[in-house]
């Protein structure tokens, strides 16, 4: 059959020119054909576009309009997957109220509406109701919204808060008088989000970025005074660190944090003399790393010092912080992940990573301990938010493949769990649908890597189940296995979830990360791929129903893993992907590259470059049959600029041999979080769900 031009263009796709670039280093020469692409920050926010710029932006549009060709009869069914997925969310529904001085804190999402409302009531949970912050009436007139820090002063009457309209992690403090209902004059730009409220009730301690959006400075503001006289506390010039601040549980400290992946560093203020100077907790060490918090008279300090790589316990008076004075109260242990301590008056609550799962563990300061049984095998739980640490009652969270997230009250002196809300699923979800497995894929080198999975029992079918494989592998960060309510479109429609839990993250410990990092990068790769494998084997799917799915650094993996082995999946999708590696990482000027060198390594060493290089997705494409293959991104990415992809796309389309669908969806309005809003996010997730129903057949 004759095929017609138009035809003959969605099945080429658009076509982006080539200027050659040497990119040249360590007597190595890279030849770029899309480096023009890459644009400044003042080009990209320029209201008149020069030349490249424009040429960028024609081409964004020429990809999204070809992906709008391609979806033109799918668009129906992505906007019913959305309205079914959204169909399942309660409309007016609230969190459990929390008690802290003296006020019940909730949130509460109102029909029709993006945004959480934000209120509280003085004494009782009878009161009346005392609205803190709309955050739709802030949204309404922006492409994007998100707010973070909330944090009221100690007498509970002004509000501070950061928002960021543009989506690049960009926040602007603002303060509201909750007696008045108005908001103060004083504005802070360029800030992390992070506020902290000295006792006084007046001074507030921030971070501000830099132009890379590293957290780098720390400043105090005293409310009524120019912003422009705000005095600096700390400066951390040492570009692979980033500042934090946060309040002690005791509420007796502000403690300021500098951080990079393997060192860390604390100053610490009296919270009653703001005015007074930061005093160095312990001097940062490399390879020392190990966070603080202060309760009653002593200091608690989590540590990896002398070979406690999955860390200890540790405590020392208020006055002798260095660390030859702390004594060890929690030992290290070789098959337990310390996660973290929350201190109260009467108990201590433990967070263990035990065989990939946390598990939490309630003591008696010197005396009966007891984990928490949740009556499930493979979970996620987490303790919330617990203000008071004269309590006896713990609130937690919970969540499983199979279950909806549920809040909890424990009450530790009884050791019994109340349930004090789980997650509706609107229309009605029966648990006994659906079936959940911890398995686990043996790596080449023999090392044992879980596997969760769940699926709906009456569709699995043997051998040709479609499966979609998630996972991510970086930064130590463990991907537990939780509900998901839009997920139950795939599992109805026979599309079973798994998680990878391979190595760079630290599901199986601190070991486990750092085994998939610097030049063990590549054990995150295969083990991804031998997850797979293993999938295959055991019988729930095969290689023509085998999808996979990262973002970000999970970005990475995914386009790492179509480089080794493009023949075992049937399609992937790549989230605000990271994979133009080497180029990224030379570059220093981009937000996050100083402070990751540890974790990715610096190729400006040649023996980095050379690793990087070996398996960076963007440097590695060949001509040959690739999968169906989707990509996202956000023209506003701060995190994973747009022009990875971008270029990426790009040189996939020009190089590879197959007619496999090569899509791209850049959201040209926001960042590298989607879109905000709890309904608007749940548009793109209908766009990839759409993509894997699609290439798996299930769509009629």
């Amino acid at each position: 059959m004759e095929v017609t031009a138009t035809q003959q263009q969605l099945l080429e796709g658009p076509t982006a020119k080539k200027i050659s670039t040497d990119l040249i280093i360590h007597k190595h020469v890279r030849q770029d054909l899309y480096y023009w692409m890459k644009l400044s920050d003042k080009q990209k926010n320029s209201e008149t576009p020069d030349k490249q710029t424009q040429e960028v932006l024609d081409y964004l549009r020429e990809e999204n309009v070809y992906r709008e060709e391609y979806w033109k009869n799918l668009q129906i069914f992505e906007d019913a997957l959305f309205e079914e997925i959204k169909g399942r969310i309660k409309q007016n529904d609230s969190s459990v109220p929390y008690k802290n001085r003296g006020y019940w804190y909730l949130n509460r999402f109102e029909e029709g509406k993006e945004y959480i409302v934000r209120s509280r009531k003085k004494d009782t949970l009878e009161s009346h109701d005392e609205l803190i912050l709309d955050e739709n009436e802030l949204a309404h007139k922006s492409n994007y919204f998100s707010a973070t820090g909330h944090t009221i002063s100690s007498n509970n009457n002004i509000l501070a808060y950061g928002e960021d309209l543009v989506s690049r992690r960009q926040y602007t403090i603002k303060f509201k008088d909750l007696e008045k209902n108005q908001y103060l004059v004083d504005t802070i730009k360029d800030t992390s989000g992070e506020i902290v409220w000295a006792n006084d009730n007046k001074t507030i301690f921030y971070s501000k970025n830099d132009e890379t959006l590293r957290s780098y400075k720390v400043f105090k503001h005293v409310l009524g005074t120019d912003t422009s006289t705000d005095q600096e506390v700390f400066h951390e010039k040492d570009q692979t660190f980033h500042t934090f601040i946060y309040k002690s549980r005791s509420r007796k400290y502000i403690i300021i944090g500098s951080s990079a992946t393997v060192s860390n560093e604390y100053l610490i203020i009296s919270a009653d003399k703001p005015e007074s100077e930061p005093i160095v907790f312990q001097e940062r060490e490399r390879d020392h790393e190990f966070s603080i918090d202060h309760f009653e008279d002593k200091w608690y300090i989590r540590t990896n010092k002398d070979g406690a790589y999955n860390f200890k316990m540790m405590y020392t008076s208020e006055d002798t912080t260095k660390k030859e004075n702390w004594n060890e109260f929690i030992e290290h242990r070789e098959n337990v992940l310390l996660e973290k301590l929350d201190l109260f008056r009467d108990f201590l609550v433990v967070t263990e990573r035990i065989n990939g799962i946390s598990n939490i563990k309630v003591k008696r300061w010197n005396g009966e301990e007891k984990y928490i049984n949740f009556g499930e095998e493979s979970f996620m739980a987490y303790t919330s938010i617990n203000p008071d640490p004269d309590s006896s009652i713990l609130r937690l969270e919970f969540t499983s493949l199979t279950t909806p997230s549920t809040t909890y009250d424990y009450d530790m002196n009884l050791g019994t769990l109340t349930t004090l809300k789980q997650q509706e699923v609107v229309g009605g979800y029966d648990k006994n649908l659906y079936k959940s497995e911890r398995l686990y894929a043996v790596a080449d080198d023999g090392v044992r890597i879980p596997i969760s999975i769940v699926y709906r029992k009456d569709k699995l079918t043997e051998g040709e189940n479609p499966v979609l494989l998630y996972g991510y592998g970086s930064y130590g960060i463990s991907i537990d296995p939780s509900f998901s309510v839009a997920r139950i479109s795939l599992l109805d429609r026979g599309v079973a979830f798994a998680i990878a839990h391979i190595r760079g993250g630290e599901d199986m410990g601190r070991k486990w990360y750092e085994d998939g990092k610097l030049l063990k990068k590549k054990n995150t790769f295969t083990d991804f791929i031998r997850c797979g494998e293993f999938l295959i084997e055991k019988g729930f799917t095969n290689s023509n129903h085998l999808f996979a799915m990262g973002g970000s650094a999970g970005g990475l993996l995914i386009g790492a893993v179509i480089n080794m082995r493009p023949d075992l999946w049937k399609g992937v999708i790549a989230a605000v992907p990271f994979l133009d590696v080497v180029t990224t990482m030379l570059d220093d000027t981009i937000p996050l590259t100083t402070g990751e060198y540890d974790e990715w390594g610096n190729p400006n060493e040649k023996e980095y470059y050379d690793y990087m290089l070996s398996y960076s997705p963007y440097d590695n494409i060949e001509a040959k049959a690739y999968p169906s293959i989707f990509i996202t991104t956000g023209y506003h990415d701060s995190q994973v600029q747009y022009w990875e992809p971008l270029k990426y796309i790009a040189k996939l389309r020009a190089t590879k041999t197959d007619d496999n669908p090569l899509l791209m969806y850049c959201n040209m309005k926001v960042g590298h979080g989607g879109a905000s809003g709890r309904f608007a996010r749940f548009k793109e997730i209908a766009m990839e769900y759409t993509f894997i129903l699609d290439q798996a057949g299930l769509i009629d």
